[in-house]
């Protein structure tokens, strides 16, 4: 099984959640920096609707400037979070795991044992 994660090194739970897919049997994990290999646009509306979830439940608040920009106003739309996301990659939340199975944001890490 391929899988695919959009990681950030610094992100204990990111790390957790690379380690849980390290140590399954037959997977074989890409790991995307998204800090440095940001995910576009198209990918990020992608992974959230095959995750089930709203770009609002995938934005990334705390340590990021999301509050300062207003992309937590009730009012900001689910386009204006990815436009703004696709601009700066801080905002997403993570990890995000794509696997043949689904996408899950995998908070807690053990979410990824979801689509595994």
């Amino acid at each position: 099984m391929k899988a695919t994660i959009w990681h950030n090194p610094k992100c204990g739970t990111s790390r957790k959640t690379l380690a849980i897919l390290e140590e399954t049997d037959g997977v074989d994990v890409t790991v995307i920096e998204y800090l440095k290999d940001a995910p576009t646009r198209a990918k990020l509306e992608q992974l959230y609707k095959d995750a089930g979830i709203t770009p609002q439940e995938g934005l990334r608040v705390r340590g990021s400037p999301a509050e300062e920009l207003g992309l937590t106003k009730d009012s900001v739309t689910a386009d204006e979070i990815l436009d703004a996301m696709a601009q700066e990659s801080m905002l997403l939340e993570r990890p995000l795991v794509e696997t043949d199975k689904g996408v899950r944001l995998c908070r807690p890490q053990d979410k990824v044992r979801e689509i595994l």
